[in-house]
């Protein structure tokens, strides 16, 4: 349920959804080209809230990509097992083959889709992390498959100061395998992994926009932090993942078809809710390629 709305100088009516984060976005059709106008009240939305939701928009794939070369170039994912083989910005987060063809979650895709239900923010692993994301849901579930997304800056501001100490000033590190190794995925090929390389990135990070700090984790990929022991730092990488679920900090989106959100990957995490398998899921994401290293806090 929207909190309240407002009117930007473009037309948008923009609906704030959670006090912590996220807000619904109408008058704007993704079908159509967009006026500088209007792009610009989408980013300073999307600045302020991180998060945004834009019903009803019947999109082609071609429509979803150019859209978001509105605000970044798109992503090609480095690997071939989930990109599609028809328009390659796409990032495919399904349970069924381009075929259309539902798939059993022993799938070697459908494995390594299963990260979804851990906390994560995309492609921390790159060197440049994604600035955003847009996802479009073709297909939603109604057995579940919300996905959660959680103020990453909020969390930062509320750990307990035994914590922040433990995060200020330290790295961590950014393992694309580390996703084969939690879920029983697929490896990388030699190739993915020369490719994407661990790496390693600051705990609290700088927005660039709006010079905020935020806790940056992404546990899917977190297996080693400086100055701790493994087993210490995945306990303390899941113990930080739990502090960011609290309800506070978090939305909850119900899927609506053809509902398209998008979120700043700087600031926030998110999650998917399990849904029956046997339930069609089709959602289509675009990663927005970032355009500067993680500034340490």
């Amino acid at each position: 349920m929207a909190l309240a709305t407002e009117e930007t100088p473009s037309g948008l009516a923009i609906s704030k959804l959670h006090p912590a984060i996220g807000a619904e976005v109408r008058n704007v059709d993704f079908s159509k080209p967009l006026t500088p106008e209007i792009v610009d009240d989408i980013h300073a939305a999307w600045m302020q809230h991180l998060l945004l939701v834009f019903p009803d928009q019947a999109i082609t794939d071609e429509q979803h990509v150019e859209t978001t070369r509105y605000f970044g170039e798109p992503e090609i994912f480095h690997q071939t097992i989930i990109k599609s083989k028809v328009v390659k910005e796409i990032f495919r987060v399904a349970n069924t083959d381009e075929d259309g063809k539902l798939v059993p979650p022993s799938d070697p895709v459908q494995k390594q889709l299963s990260s979804t239900k851990i906390w994560h923010t995309d492609s921390s692993y790159r060197p440049v992390p994604a600035t955003g994301s847009l996802l479009h849901g073709i297909e939603v579930s109604r057995t579940g498959g919300m996905t959660c997304f959680t103020n990453m800056y909020d969390v930062y501001d509320a750990l307990p100061e035994d914590w922040k100490a433990k995060v200020e000033g330290r790295k961590c590190c950014h393992d694309f395998e580390h996703l084969s190794r939690i879920t029983g995925g697929p490896k990388p090929t030699a190739v993915e992994r020369a490719a994407m390389p661990p790496i390693w990135q600051p705990m609290v990070r700088r927005h660039p926009v709006t010079g905020r700090k935020s806790l940056y984790i992404s546990p899917i990929y977190n297996d080693q932090i400086e100055g701790m022991s493994d087993d210490e730092a995945v306990a303390f990488v899941r113990d930080l993942a739990e502090f960011s679920g609290q309800d506070r900090f978090v939305y909850r989106h119900q899927w609506e078809t053809d509902d398209v959100l998008m979120w700043d990957n700087r600031c926030t995490m998110h999650i998917v809710t399990p849904h029956d398998p046997s339930e069609r899921r089709i959602l289509h994401r675009t990663t927005i390629v970032g355009d500067g290293p993680v500034v340490a806090g």
